[in-house]
């Protein structure tokens, strides 16, 4: 568990891991359900969960070129549907304050219970 680093004027990221069970799905489809995901809590942000690759369908999802910086977390890459672009990102090589989330994907929206 990270203990809110890093930190910038206030900015901070926990992550931990989450009690609830998680889900990703697109127009009824699943692409990923895990009880073992990741919350991260970052400042001026929603929850993010994080879910391991081992409980996502990587068979549905096709790396897109897009690539973001965050100067927190690394560089992003994205994950898309043929008619959905961007849905889920990656941090394949996170900074080392939030090396938990190294091999798991998030997705823009989820179901949690």
């Amino acid at each position: 568990m990270t203990d809110g680093l890093p930190k910038r004027r206030g900015h901070r990221i926990t992550v931990e891991p989450s009690d609830r069970h998680v889900r990703a799905v697109r127009d009824g489809t699943v692409l990923a359900e895990s009880d073992e995901a990741l919350v991260l809590r970052e400042t001026g942000c929603p929850d993010a969960y994080y879910i391991p690759f081992q409980d996502v369908r990587l068979d549905l999802l096709a790396p897109s070129d897009t690539r973001t910086n965050c100067p927190f977390k690394g560089d992003a890459s994205y994950w898309s549907l043929p008619d959905g672009a961007d849905l889920a990102w990656a941090y394949l090589d996170p900074k080392p304050e939030v090396a938990e989330i190294k091999e798991h994907l998030c997705f823009y929206e989820v179901q949690v219970s």
